[in-house]
């Protein structure tokens, strides 16, 4: 018996230890900044936008909803794709703090700079809202949204992508 809970106090520490140990390794980024907005914060913004001329609740979904390419005629289109955009939105800024991830000229994201968290919080702030607005299915409370929206990207834009030189985004 004294054998057997040794084994378990012996596997137990072991195994919180290695979940220590890989809990402590930063992440590996493959992605650059301009990939991740290209694959996910694009087209989810899209979605969002989208809303703001039609109404999500009168597209069609696709002949196949389950293979469709525009998530507002997939399985989980109409107004919902427009709310998970909007999550997405928002979840997906905590990628834009990840130490290592590199802008597409090869220099690290900004992480450590005070008006990057800002500009990261107004982003989750920004999704927050579209996802509310989205849930009232009300195109009014869209362009208002729509509107934070594109503040808290061109705050961002101004300061770190709108350079002449693409050598000096992310500076």
């Amino acid at each position: 018996m004294s054998r057997a809970v040794l084994a378990l106090l012996v596997g137990s520490a072991m195994s919180t230890s290695l979940m220590d140990l890989a809990q402590a390794q930063p992440p590996v980024v493959h992605a650059t900044l301009n990939q991740l907005m290209r694959g996910t914060f694009y087209p989810a913004s899209n979605v969002f936008f989208a809303a703001q001329d039609l109404n999500p609740a009168d597209v069609p979904h696709a002949k196949d909803p389950s293979m469709a390419t525009d998530p507002l005629t997939s399985t989980f289109g109409k107004w919902e794709a427009v709310e998970n955009s909007a999550l997405a939105i928002s979840e997906l800024a905590d990628l834009l703090m990840r130490p290592g991830q590199k802008c597409s000229n090869g220099v690290d994201v900004p992480v450590g700079n005070a008006d990057w968290a800002k500009f990261v919080q107004g982003l989750r702030d920004a999704g927050m809202t579209a996802w509310a607005a989205a849930r009232t299915k009300d195109q009014d409370k869209i362009l208002d949204a729509a509107g934070v929206m594109t503040t808290a990207c061109a705050n961002c834009h101004r300061k770190y992508r709108e350079k002449r030189n693409p050598a000096d985004r992310c500076k």
